[in-house]
């Protein structure tokens, strides 16, 4: 039962903590894990839960739903955080954890916050306790375990990926809080705007508490009017919540790197420049993405366009001239001139069939003809002898060997019929090199 000082306690708690669900039904959100009949949800229902890792942005209700399996749970349960918790905090649950089930066969759950910070001996000190049933862990992070996380540890839990709440989901929330007359603002008479909720629930970006904290930052300092009503406008809501940080740990980096690169091949400028967009707020150094407009300049468009390399290159030089911010322009320019451009990856498939064959090994010697001739002695060698001066030749072209023995007969580079690709391609044609039709 809860005591008076308990009681004050919680009132003075911020609203978000106030308004955290307390049972299954009240959680919103998440609906692929936790919704009816999910596994997740019939588990925790029938006290079944094994070890397992929430992953998940920031107010997506991970800690919340730890927090509802502690109080459903007839097994004990502990928490930690691994930023101010060591080896030996760990090593007293365990004990505890050890006692009571030896004692009553009472199970016990370990709730880590922010387990990605353990280090591997942390980690590791864990493990037996895990193996043998002692403790049932659930971990709490906000980075992609399977890269922040000793594979030891993960391969022992089951990975449940929060995703981000939906407006929906935030406004929900919201809307319940407004309404509370217990924990929330339903005993006062709080007028919240139609476009400041908007505002609240869109800056969010499926941060419930980072909602609900804005909320409680509106009311609390908003003046009362003369009838008792405090009334939440726009510009209040505006003041009241700042736009969030773009979080980026190494795996929403390359995931959004993967993205951008994406959208540069599929010709989608409109992608790319979001992409381009959050990269950049996030912090991520401009120099990585003119690097793989660059690549992918090549890689993608080639010889279809020339000029799309000229304008990635462009685009580099004008960021070590001027820097950022004034060099998202010219580089917001080199990513429309990759996505708009003519496709091609015929200089990419080139160069990989052609390292490809080198690295089988058996480098064999120059023929006899292409080989240096710049110093003393050669000629006495034979060097250079036989060789076919192209500019002494009708159109500046003659047919002589040029590739190695082994690669006499390779087909590295077929242009495609893209660009100016095809324009090479006849070319090719007048030497008499018939490409095959590009597919």
């Amino acid at each position: 039962m809860e005591d008076l000082f308990t009681a004050a306690a919680r009132a003075r708690a911020p609203l978000a903590d106030r308004m955290r669900p307390r049972t299954l039904d009240e959680f919103f959100g998440q609906r692929g894990i936790v919704g009816p009949g999910r596994l997740l949800r019939r588990a925790i229902e029938a006290d079944r839960l094994t070890s397992c890792i929430f992953w998940g942005p920031p107010g997506c209700g991970k800690t919340t739903l730890a927090t509802i399996i502690a109080g459903t749970t007839r097994a004990a349960f502990a928490r930690l955080n691994a930023v101010t918790s060591g080896v030996s905090d760990v090593r007293e649950v365990i004990r505890a954890a050890r006692e009571r089930l030896d004692l009553y066969g009472t199970g016990t759950y370990l709730l880590l916050d922010e387990c990605h910070r353990w280090s591997k001996a942390q980690s590791d000190s864990i493990l037996p306790a895990i193996e043998q049933g002692v403790i049932r862990f659930i971990g709490s992070t906000t980075e992609n375990p399977m890269i922040a996380m000793t594979p030891a540890i993960v391969s022992r839990c089951r990975l449940f990926h929060f995703e981000p709440l939906s407006e929906a989901d935030v406004r929900s929330a919201l809307e319940t809080a407004l309404g509370d007359a217990e924990r929330g603002y339903g005993a006062q008479d709080v007028r919240v705007d139609g476009d400041a909720m908007d505002h609240i629930v869109r800056i969010a970006g499926g941060d419930a508490r980072s909602a609900l904290n804005a909320l409680e930052l509106a009311v609390l300092t908003t003046p009362m009017e003369a009838d008792g009503s405090i009334h939440v406008t726009l510009s209040v809501a505006e003041e009241s919540i700042q736009r969030p940080v773009t979080q980026m740990d190494e795996s929403l980096f390359y995931d959004m790197l993967s993205a951008f690169c994406k959208s540069l091949r599929g010709s989608d400028s409109d992608a790319a420049l979001a992409w381009f967009a959050r990269m950049s707020r996030a912090g991520v150094d401009p120099r990585v993405i003119v690097r793989r407009i660059i690549a992918h300049a090549s890689e993608d468009v080639g010889l279809a366009n020339p000029m799309a390399m000229l304008q990635a290159v462009a685009a580099l030089q004008a960021l070590e001239s001027i820097g950022m911010p004034e060099a998202r322009l010219p580089i917001g320019q080199a990513i429309i001139a990759v996505c708009e451009s003519p496709k091609s990856n015929a200089v990419s498939a080139a160069v990989d069939a052609a390292v490809a064959d080198a690295e089988r090994g058996g480098l064999e010697s120059v023929p006899v003809h292409l080989r240096d001739t710049h110093y003393k002695g050669a000629s006495a060698l034979g060097h250079g002898e036989g060789y076919k001066y192209p500019h002494d030749y009708p159109g500046h072209y003659v047919a002589q060997q040029y590739a190695p023995e082994r690669a006499q007969n390779a087909r590295y580079y077929v242009p495609s019929e893209q660009g100016f690709e095809k324009e090479i391609r006849k070319l090719r044609a007048q030497r008499g090199r018939i490409d095959p039709p590009d597919v």
